[in-house]
């Protein structure tokens, strides 16, 4: 009989990356507009949920960056912008 280990958490890229294709799944059932009200709201709260659990997760990879660029001084790194130029 093999012996139980214990479950490892999912990676924070798993993690993140599995809410953001449920939200994603969630954004599309919404749009066909063929939800009940109540499911709908449901649906929404969800959203909301799934959407802050991905936004913790960015800035705590843009934390683990910060700290790479600079474990000296995270603070002076710059901010992430999305501007590539």
């Amino acid at each position: 009989m093999a012996a139980k280990t214990p479950a490892t958490p999912p990676s924070p890229v798993a993690a993140f990356e599995r809410s953001l294709d449920e939200l994603e799944q969630l954004v599309q059932k919404m749009e066909k507009g063929e939800q009940s009200l109540d499911d709908s709201l449901i649906a929404y709260e969800r959203g909301v949920a799934l959407y802050r659990q991905c936004q913790t997760a960015l800035e705590q990879a843009e934390l683990r960056v910060r700290l790479l660029t600079d474990p000296t001084r995270p603070e002076s790194a710059e901010d992430f912008s999305g501007d590539v130029g």
